[in-house]
């Protein structure tokens, strides 16, 4: 079963995400892969609230700040993985450490995306909805958003469930998680 959850960030998509990996653990290993790479004491602070919310949840974690499908060397694949954060992994691709930006990210990581999403027992990818406002942004923000915004159609057209989750309120667009 693959679920998609998008919305703004900080209004319970990973807490909803850790719910339903959790109702999965009765098929086999549950996996969180943790893509961010933290780059300020923001990040940090935001990784051990994230790393607290799941103790004792029966997750092992895989961090996996870049190419996803390395992951999958390192967990079994017939696991259920909740990946956390489609964000994070697009721009840990897409802007170097070195200040360039890797043009060819977005496109390279949507694929990888479905290829993971098509290789596991099942996953939960986890994205934030930044790509609607209607502000201008400078070349390598527009083209971020942009990359972002066809991962998530193509994860949410390949997804068994996809929601819009607001204030901890999971709205289904496809399918459901009844848990």
């Amino acid at each position: 079963m693959i679920y998609f959850l998008s919305g703004g960030a900080k209004n319970g998509k990973s807490s909803l995400a850790q719910a339903i990996a959790k109702s999965m653990e009765r098929f086999g290993p549950i996996y969180y892969l943790a893509t961010m790479i933290p780059r300020d004491r923001e990040d940090e602070t935001r990784i051990k609230k994230h790393v607290a919310d799941r103790a004792g949840w029966g997750f092992e974690t895989v961090e996996c700040g870049t190419h996803i499908l390395s992951a999958l060397d390192r967990a079994d694949p017939r696991g259920f993985f909740l990946v956390d954060s489609v964000t994070a992994l697009l721009s840990n691709e897409m802007f170097r450490p070195d200040g360039t930006m890797d043009e060819t990210a977005p496109a390279r990581v949507e694929r990888e995306l479905a290829e993971f999403a098509a290789r596991v027992g099942g996953a939960v990818f986890v994205s934030d909805y930044l790509y609607s406002d209607a502000a201008d942004y400078d070349a390598w923000t527009e083209a971020y958003r942009a990359g972002l915004a066809r991962a998530d159609h193509r994860l949410a057209a390949l997804a068994d469930a996809a929601a819009e989750v607001c204030a901890g309120t999971a709205l289904w667009y496809k399918g459901g998680w009844d848990g």
